[in-house]
């Protein structure tokens, strides 16, 4: 984790989930959309929580906020257990939790100044304090020219970039981002998320991601919790859980994102092309990966080829691995490799006559989930009026 993004509040829980379950329905018909989760999310720090369609990241942030209620459990936020409070006084806690929405969720008959504004007037601001403050937010996230247009007039990243200052509106201290990227492109993507980590590092506030995307987490995230049926089967800093994924889904989350290791077919046609002995071999940082593998390649007479592979960066920091054809007898190569597994992670993918899996190499999900209730894809709120939108608002005391 990065103290200097995490800032002198780390480790002060401000989210925390103990046993929490939710269940649609009754009797045998019943869904737990979350399933016994329990989490901390520390004050400062982007946590990313990360699952397939139907893993239940959208049920936990409704529970987070308190739109849903939890079938069993303690939901904690700032200190206070939601599951205890009254309505009246959940709407507090809710004025100091900002949403960013997928679908942006903006106003289409006021102007980007206007749906900036629209929590502070549910706040009931003072006129020239809200003109005041939406001068400032439009201005942090770069879009003081676009004060009088409509949403209609702008990018879909211009949109994101409202609904942030939207969300920023009421100084919250948490910050619920709910798939803020996924109807953006990539570059698009990768600006809104650098706005997110100026929001965190500049303006000190707890994020919370929740996405499908593996390259989210590991541009910004501190922390993730994987998600799988309903239940955390990995929670982890971030590059720990790209180094070493244990769950299944951990290992399929991070080979979509890496594209570092080869998949069973590349790892095929790579056989086709070097009968050699093939390794793989991790590089992480503080290693000198590198600088052994080669010197140990002299040292045993081994010839080695680099044949595959990718270094690239999780969370500021290197990692990744390289696939090399070894050439030498079995006893030098033996040797050779008894050496670097004393210095690095090494992974023997076999010969061509003699092939071995790779376990960590990226396959294919088995199959999709069942979407949960409220995880259908597109547009959650349809052909959305803005009087849905302005209710929708009214739910985050007006965050």
């Amino acid at each position: 984790m990065s103290e200097s993004r995490v800032g002198a509040g780390a480790g002060t829980p401000v989210i925390e989930l103990r046993g929490v379950s939710k269940a649609f329905g009754e009797g045998d018909g019943a869904v737990r959309a979350v399933d016994d989760v329990s989490l901390t999310v520390r004050a400062g720090e982007i946590f990313g929580v990360i699952g397939y369609s139907g893993a239940g990241k959208s049920t936990l942030v409704r529970l987070v906020n308190a739109l849903e209620t939890a079938t069993a459990g303690q939901v904690l936020v700032e200190g206070a257990d939601l599951t205890a409070l009254p309505e009246r006084r959940l709407r507090g806690v809710r004025a100091r939790i900002g949403m960013i929405f997928q679908q942006f969720n903006l106003l289409t008959s006021r102007t980007v100044a206007g749906n900036v504004a629209y929590p502070l007037r549910v706040a009931r601001w003072p006129r020239e304090k809200r003109a005041a403050r939406v001068a400032e937010l439009l201005d942090f996230v770069g879009l003081a020219d676009k004060a009088k247009a409509y949403p209609r007039q702008l990018s879909g990243g211009q949109k994101q970039r409202v609904g942030i200052a939207r969300a920023l509106a009421t100084s919250p201290t948490i910050l619920l981002a709910d798939e803020a990227t996924s109807a953006l492109d990539p570059e698009t993507t990768r600006d809104v998320l650098g706005l997110l980590r100026r929001v965190n590092a500049e303006l000190g506030i707890t994020i919370v991601v929740i996405t499908h995307e593996m390259d989210v987490v590991r541009s910004i995230c501190d922390r993730v919790a994987v998600m799988e049926q309903g239940r955390v089967v990995e929670l982890g800093d971030v590059y720990d859980v790209f180094a070493a994924p244990q769950a299944d889904a951990a290992q399929r989350f991070v080979g979509t994102a890496l594209h570092d290791r080869p998949s069973p077919e590349a790892l095929a046609r790579l056989r086709e092309r070097h009968p050699g002995r093939l390794v793989t071999v991790g590089v992480r940082e503080g290693a000198s990966t590198g600088t052994d593998l080669f010197r140990l390649l002299r040292e045993h007479e081994v010839d080695g080829a680099v044949v595959y592979g990718g270094i690239s960066e999780v969370g500021d920091r290197p990692f990744g691995s390289l696939t090399v054809e070894l050439d030498a007898p079995d006893e030098r190569i033996a040797a050779f490799l008894a050496a670097l597994r004393e210095r690095a992670d090494v992974v023997d993918l076999g010969t061509a006559e003699r092939p071995l899996d790779d376990p960590r190499a990226w396959r294919p999900a088995a199959g999709p989930a069942a979407p949960e209730p409220g995880d259908e894809p597109g547009d959650p709120y349809g052909a959305a009026r803005d009087d849905v939108v302005r209710g929708n608002l009214r739910n985050f005391g007006g965050a």
